[in-house]
C-alpha cells in the first residue's frame, strides 16, 4: 500500500512537471488549447497569462493611455465643475478607471509585452501628471490605427481653462466622445481578443461607459 502511494505521488509530480514544461515552451499564444477545464480558483494573474493574442495586447496598450486621459479629465472636475452630479460622475470615472489601468499593466507585464504600443499603433506617451496638458495627444490617426475619442492638446487646454457651467458643458461633451471611443475599442476586443480576462474587462468597460454616456447626455441636456 505504501509503495503504491509513493508511486502515485511520483507519477503526479512527473505529470505536473511535464505540464509546466509545455506551458513554458508554448510561446505567447496558446489560444488553440482547450482551457475549459481550468479550475475556477486559478488567480486572475495566472489566467491572464494563460492565453492571449495580438488583439489582447493592443487593447491593453491602447486602453491604458485612453483611461489615463479620462482620469486626467476627471481630475479637473473638483476645482472647475459647478454641477454636483457631474462632479460625482467624474469621481466615479476616476475610481473605476484607475484600477483598470493597473490591471492592464499587470497583464502586459505577465505577457512579456511593453505597456506602450509600438510606434504607429498608438498616440505618443502622455504626461503622467494629472490635470496637465498632455503632449502628443492629438486626434485619432487615419486608418483606425489611433485611439478613437482621444482629446487633442488644444481640447485638453481649453477644458483646463474653463470654469463653472462652461466647464460642465465642455466636460460632458468631451467625455461622451471619449467614452464612445473606448466603447468602440472594447467591442473590437470582444470580437477579436482571445484572453478571457481581457474580454471580460472589455465587456465591463462597454457596459459601464454606455451607462455613463446616458448620464452625461442627461446632464448636458439640462445645462
Amino acid at each position: 500500500m505504501k509503495r503504491t502511494l509513493v508511486r502515485r505521488a511520483a507519477l503526479a509530480g512527473a505529470a505536473l512537471s511535464a505540464l509546466l514544461a509545455i506551458a513554458a515552451c508554448s510561446g505567447n499564444d496558446m489560444s488553440g488549447m482547450d482551457h475549459g477545464g481550468d479550475s475556477p480558483t486559478v488567480s486572475s494573474s495566472a489566467s491572464a497569462a494563460a492565453t492571449f493574442n495580438d488583439a489582447d495586447v493592443m487593447f491593453a496598450q491602447m486602453m491604458i493611455p485612453h483611461h489615463q486621459q479620462a482620469v486626467a479629465m476627471a481630475d479637473l472636475a473638483p476645482t472647475r465643475a459647478s454641477d454636483p452630479e457631474l462632479k460625482d460622475l467624474a469621481a466615479k470615472i476616476k475610481a473605476a478607471q484607475d484600477p483598470e489601468i493597473t490591471t492592464m499593466k499587470g497583464w502586459l507585464t505577465a505577457w512579456g509585452k511593453p505597456t506602450a504600443a509600438p510606434s504607429g499603433h498608438s498616440m505618443p506617451e502622455m504626461s503622467s501628471a494629472p490635470g496637465h496638458n498632455m503632449p502628443g495627444m492629438g486626434s485619432p490617426t487615419p486608418g483606425g490605427s489611433g485611439m478613437p475619442g482621444m482629446m487633442s492638446d488644444k481640447e485638453m487646454a481649453d477644458l483646463q481653462a474653463a470654469q463653472g457651467v462652461e466647464f460642465d458643458k465642455m466636460f460632458a461633451q468631451m467625455m461622451i466622445a471619449h467614452h464612445n471611443g473606448a466603447i468602440e475599442m472594447a467591442k473590437t476586443e470582444q470580437a477579436q481578443g482571445s484572453n478571457p480576462d481581457a474580454k471580460a474587462l472589455a465587456a465591463k468597460i462597454a457596459s459601464d461607459q454606455e451607462a455613463e454616456v446616458q448620464t452625461l447626455q442627461k446632464i448636458l441636456d439640462r445645462l
